[in-house]
């Protein structure tokens, strides 16, 4: 029951009738329901460092490789777009180890793909790599970078092959060619046709990425057991970072929690240098947090030749900048490597952007989620509630009238009351076709309740496969959410896509669902448009020439977003259709 459905400790201790096992000798099942909660919440919350912590390491790699070719390897990219691309990883990443461990996919216990394609197994052979040799060794290797990009070209475009078959499941999240300087490729060029050159990505940098998501205090992390909200949360603190490229010389301090702006330009240093000693521990205390006390022992250490040596190697081997830094060398954050975290002019930085907290981006937990959707939905799920009739006289409405529901979120983040509502009307949907199926309707894997099957696929009789489509069926028809934030989208697409993923089927098409945009500012009333007017109504305002054509647009957009809708996805084709009928209905209304 725990694997169909995960639940918390309590409800699952009151489903097997085992709470009086828990007597006054043993430790009491409240302060073991506490200890839970808090342990899961420490893991989350470690887990969100770790992943930031890779998140970093992969940015620099890359502008290490990218100073090694004369600053060509990413030319062209704005820094914005690298972060996006490094946190794509990440969440890739966590979607296949969710895949691997619930068995989503068929592919899952095939020798060939557990020995070279999936993730979890390529940490324990870079670990077993690492023993035999050493981690040094594996910062000479780059195959596992390369690895990890076939992994994941096969989960969008899959693999026919004699030996091993995989169906496409497709989904922006994976699209190859949405970053394409990943695989070394420009914009505009195609997976399908075009020679992909990996980026140089060694393999400890590859090994640390997995072990930052899959390792807690020497553990390996269950994704079985790790609900989608925690998922959600883990990613939604990284949405307050950001790539920047350093204008000047800049010094990341190894600052407090309470460091307000734990960084530094070297020139404003050296400027306050100028100003005496004591000018320079006031900038340092300020910017790090620190007393005043450490900053003064700090910066006495003087720099042994090993460390030294390290500086250099972050300074780009520009020896007078290595200098003029070492003095606050033992203030200087150190990375996941040993190295000091010193930005030269033109390098690529993780810095804290204003992007979480300008768009309201937080993290709902599900105890909240749960409450909100229940007392939101019933009085739409059910005939009764709004004409204010007590509880036993409430009566569920159809399987069509479920169906037909639409639920948005209009600040979605990522995408935690979709999810929870995805939950909530899927179970009712279940009870909607049990009562007609009584009643002797045909329910069709459409979800279409007929006299007969007209010839189409019944439901399956399976809980757990009903359960899916009717998930799935929800998430397409029901679901609708809007983010300013692109990257928050994603991440909502990545939560519906592991609460409803079906073995044998693809990811469902989300891209007229969930979709990026302003909900606050804007037209609110298509005759706003049609008379360019904001305020449309009043006196003098009127019907310009074009509005015709803007209605003929919309209209033929909304016939194409119907077809979408009623669109049953079986395989990658119906996605593709899908995707076409999507871009069609923009172009309409652009």
């Amino acid at each position: 029951l725990w694997s169909q459905e995960p639940m918390t400790l309590q409800a699952f201790v009151t489903l097997l009738g085992i709470n009086r096992f828990f007597d006054a000798k043993d430790r009491r099942l409240s302060a073991l329901l506490d200890d839970s909660l808090q342990h899961q919440d420490e893991v989350t919350d470690a887990l969100g460092k770790q992943v930031q912590r890779a998140v970093d390491v992969l940015i620099q790699s890359l502008n290490r490789a990218n100073h090694d070719r004369n600053q060509e390897l990413l030319k062209g990219i704005p820094p914005g777009e690298l972060y996006e691309a490094a946190l794509t990883v990440m969440m890739r990443l966590v979607f296949l180890l969710n895949a691997e461990e619930r068995e989503l996919m068929d592919v899952v216990k095939d020798e060939r793909f557990q020995t070279y394609y999936a993730v979890s197994s390529l940490r324990i052979q870079l670990r077993e790599q690492a023993g035999l040799h050493s981690e040094e060794l594996l910062s000479h290797r780059r195959d596992a970078w390369s690895r990890l990009l076939a992994i994941f070209r096969a989960i969008y475009g899959g693999i026919e092959h004699e030996a091993l078959r995989m169906p496409a499941l497709g989904g922006s999240l994976f699209d190859p060619d949405r970053f394409p300087f990943l695989e070394g490729r420009i914009k505009g060029t195609s997976w399908r046709t075009d020679e992909a050159r990996p980026l140089p990505i060694d393999n400890r940098t590859a090994l640390l990425l997995l072990d930052a998501i899959q390792m807690f205090q020497g553990r390996t992390l269950s994704y079985r057991a790790l609900d989608v909200e925690n998922i959600g949360y883990v990613y939604e603190g990284l949405l307050e970072h950001t790539v920047e490229r350093a204008k000047e010389v800049i010094l990341d301090l190894d600052a407090t929690k309470s460091a307000k702006k734990p960084w530094v330009g070297l020139e404003e240093l050296e400027s306050a240098e100028e100003e005496g000693g004591k000018a320079v521990e006031r900038l340092l205390k300020e910017r790090t947090g620190s007393a005043i006390s450490r900053v003064r022992n700090d910066l006495k250490k003087s720099v042994d030749p090993e460390d030294n040596a390290r500086l250099l190697a972050a300074c780009h081997n520009d020896q007078s900048l290595c200098n003029r830094i070492a003095p606050y060398f033992h203030l200087l954050r150190i990375d996941s490597w040993g190295y000091p975290l010193a930005y030269p002019q033109g390098s690529y930085m993780v810095t804290t952007g204003t992007d979480r907290r300008e768009t309201g981006t937080h993290y709902t937990p599900k105890s909240l989620t749960e409450a909100i959707v229940t007392e939101t939905l019933e009085p739409v799920a059910y005939v009764g509630p709004a004409e204010g009739e007590a509880r036993e006289n409430w009566r569920l409405k159809s399987s069509e009238e479920l169906l037909d529901l639409k639920v948005c979120d209009p600040a979605m983040g990522s995408g935690a009351f979709l999810v929870q509502a995805c939950r909530w009307l899927s179970e009712r949907l279940l009870e909607a076709w049990q009562d007609e199926e009584r009643a002797g309707k045909c329910i069709r894997i459409d979800g279409k309740s007929l006299d007969s099957l007209e010839g189409g696929e019944p439901l399956p009789r399976d809980v757990e496969e009903r359960l899916l489509v009717a998930r799935r069926l929800i998430a397409k028809r029901c679901l609708y959410g809007v983010d300013i934030n692109p990257m928050a989208v994603e991440l909502a697409k990545l939560s519906i896509w592991l609460v409803t993923l079906a073995k044998g089927r693809p990811f469902g098409f989300l891209d007229h669902n969930l979709r990026s945009g302003d909900s606050l500012l804007g037209i609110h009333d298509l005759d706003q448009l049609r008379c360019l007017d904001m305020e449309p109504n009043r006196a003098g305002s009127g019907r310009k020439l074009f509005a015709q054509a803007i209605d003929q647009a919309v209209d033929e957009a909304v016939e194409l977003c119907k077809r979408l809708r009623q669109r049953l996805i079986l395989d990658i084709h119906d996605v593709e259709a899908m995707a076409e009928l999507d871009k069609e209905a923009r172009r309409k209304l652009e």
